[in-house]
């Protein structure tokens, strides 16, 4: 699937306000420190994203680190459980092109393709592998509201947490799925099961309520896990 085929159905909202956002979707440059241009850092930095727009559509995640302390980057991709390698290393590099366009020398950033969330990439000079990262995130809501929104509102998260407790221990942290709506929930693959449902469910009771609650539609994308949920078929 493209990166664009999903967004031609609805015009989503960017709720977040500290989030930047254009046309390609939304970026954090959570890290103000800044290294110099033409540095070991730099250097490090476009290695990663190299490493990761390879290593990422084999099987949908990708993390690694580059270069030796003081200077060495840690960071990590992952592509939507629907996107096919060949769109997925596309995605990848694109989000490594925004990154070091927006901020091009802040020691840590993450962005997020599209309001599809397609794919992400997050990097740090500081080791974050294994940890959840629901501070870094970014919603959109479908603009339209349900007919009977407690009812679907039930329905939705019903569907989510089920999604939750099934992604959480498969291999590939992710998992599907179709109750009256569609839904799709997923892990970086750094995460522990236990991580990976934590993860999950802190987007499903803390933000989606907060964003979304009664529409026919939202995304919620953390720098580690993403939810997804529609009245059409997107995956």
């Amino acid at each position: 699937m493209s990166c664009s085929r999903i967004f031609v159905f609805f015009v989503y909202h960017l709720t977040l306000a500290f989030l930047l956002q254009k046309a390609f979707g939304a970026y954090n440059c959570f890290n103000s420190e800044i290294f110099p241009a033409n540095s070991p850092d730099e250097a490090n930095l476009n290695g990663l994203i190299s490493t990761l727009s390879t290593q990422t559509p084999q099987t949908g995640f990708g993390q690694a680190s580059v270069g030796q302390s003081p200077n060495r980057v840690h960071g990590l991709a992952l592509c939507a459980a629907y996107m096919s390698s060949s769109n997925c290393q596309t995605c990848v590099e694109q989000a490594g092109n925004e990154i070091r366009n927006n901020c091009p020398y802040n020691k840590g950033a993450i962005a997020w393709t599209n309001r599809n969330g397609d794919c992400l990439l997050k990097y740090s000079n500081v080791e974050f592998f294994g940890q959840v990262d629901n501070q870094n995130k970014v919603f959109y809501q479908n603009p339209n509201t349900a007919v009977n929104p407690a009812a679907f509102t039930l329905q939705t998260n019903g569907l989510l947490l089920q999604l939750s407790d099934q992604g959480s221990v498969r291999p590939n942290r992710s998992a599907s799925g179709e109750l009256q709506v569609y839904g799709l929930a997923q892990c970086t693959g750094d995460l522990s099961s236990s991580a990976c449902k934590q993860c999950l469910d802190e987007l499903i009771g803390g933000t989606l309520p907060t964003c979304c609650n009664g529409k026919e539609g939202g995304r919620v994308f953390s720098g580690s896990c993403t939810l997804q949920y529609e009245t059409f078929r997107f995956i």
